[in-house]
C-alpha cells in the first residue's frame, strides 16, 4: 500500500449528467480516512501498473510460483480495549473508529455516538431485493446521513447489491446517485454484493467474472458522478472474484472473531465486529477501522 504519497491533482469530474460532480466535504475531526483511501488507491494502480508491465516483459512460458502474501500492516500494532480497536504504528494512531448502520438500528442518538469516541458512519442508501429485484431506500438514509454529520462524522454509504447483470448494477448506482443528490461525502460509496440464505436468492450463484462484471460497472457509474468506491466483503465474498477485485478498487474486508484478519489482500477498512456497542444505538452495531497510510 502507498504510505504516505498523494495523487497529482484530478481534473474535476462529471456526473452522469453533465453538472459540475459534487465537492467532497473536507473532514472537520480528522484527516486521516481521506488520506487513506486516497494512498491506497495510488498503490493499488501503481500494483496494477507493475503486473501489467511484467506480463509484458515476460520472455518464456515458464510461471514461477507465487510469492507468499505479506501485508501492508503490522499486526503488533493492533490495540484492543473491549470491543473497541486501535492501530499504531511507531506509537501514532493509524486508524479511525466506525459504525456501519441501517434502519435496523432504528432511532440513532448521534451527538452520543460522537461522544463515544466514533470517528465516522456508512451509512445504507438501500438495497435490491433478493428474490423479484426491486429497489429500495433504506428508510432512515436521510436521517442517518443527517445526523451523523451535523455530529461531526466523516461519512459514507453503501448499497446492498443484488444485480445479476451490469445494467442492473449501474441501475442500482444510478438509484444511490439519485438518493445522494449531489450531496457532497467525505468516505466512499460502497458497492456490497453478497450472497443471501434463502436459496432462491436471484444472485447466490453469479460466475466470478459476472460478479466482477456488476461490481465494475457500479463503480464505475459512481466514480462518473464524482465519488470514490470501495468493494465490500469477506473472504468467501472475495473469492468470488476469483481473487482480484475488479481494477484493483479498495476493499473494505469483513471478518468477525479473530485476533488478527487473515485475508490474504490488502484492504483499506476492517469490519471486525457485528455485535459492538456503541452509546446513542440502541441495537448491537458493526464496528469497523479504517486504516490511516502506513509505512
Amino acid at each position: 500500500m502507498n504510505t504516505k504519497g498523494t495523487l497529482p491533482p484530478k481534473p474535476p469530474r462529471r456526473n452522469v449528467a453533465g453538472a459540475p460532480a459534487p465537492r467532497r466535504r473536507p473532514v472537520q475531526r480528522r484527516a486521516s480516512s481521506r488520506r487513506a483511501i486516497v494512498g491506497l488507491f495510488a498503490l493499488a494502480l501503481l500494483a496494477l501498473a507493475a503486473g501489467l508491465t511484467a506480463g509484458r516483459c515476460a520472455g518464456t512460458p515458464h510461471t514461477a510460483a507465487p510469492a507468499a502474501y505479506t501485508s501492508p500492516y503490522d499486526w503488533e500494532g493492533l490495540e484492543r480495549t473491549g470491543d473497541r480497536l486501535a492501530y499504531y504504528e511507531n506509537g501514532e494512531l493509524r486508524s479511525d473508529l466506525g459504525v456501519d448502520v441501517s434502519s435496523h438500528q432504528g432511532a440513532i442518538d448521534w451527538p452520543a455516538v460522537a461522544a463515544d469516541g466514533v470517528d465516522f458512519a456508512i451509512v445504507r442508501a438501500g438495497n435490491r431485493g433478493y428474490t423479484e429485484g426491486a429497489l429500495y431506500a433504506d428508510e432512515r438514509f436521510s436521517e442517518n446521513v443527517d445526523g451523523a454529520e451535523a455530529a461531526g462524522l466523516a461519512t459514507g454509504v453503501y448499497f446492498f447489491s443484488q444485480a445479476v447483470t451490469p445494467d442492473e448494477a449501474r441501475e442500482e448506482a444510478d438509484f444511490v446517485l439519485g438518493l445522494l443528490a449531489g450531496r457532497p461525502l467525505d468516505l466512499p460509496v460502497a458497492f456490497d454484493h453478497e450472497p443471501v440464505s434463502d436459496e432462491t436468492g436471484r444472485a447466490n450463484h453469479l460466475a466470478g467474472t459476472e460478479l466482477a462484471a456488476c461490481a465494475r460497472a457500479f463503480c464505475e457509474r459512481i466514480e462518473q458522478a464524482g465519488y470514490d468506491t470501495l468493494v465490500y466483503g469477506n473472504k468467501r465474498d472475495i473469492a468470488r472474484f476469483g481473487g482480484d477485485v475488479p481494477d484493483g478498487r479498495p476493499v473494505w474486508f469483513a471478518e468477525y472473531d479473530v485476533a488478527v484478519p487473515t485475508g490474504q489482500f490488502d484492504f483499506v477498512m476492517w469490519q471486525y465486529t457485528s455485535t459492538g456497542t456503541v452509546a446513542g444505538i440502541s441495537t448491537r452495531v458493526d464496528l469497523n477501522i479504517l486504516f490511516d497510510a502506513v509505512g
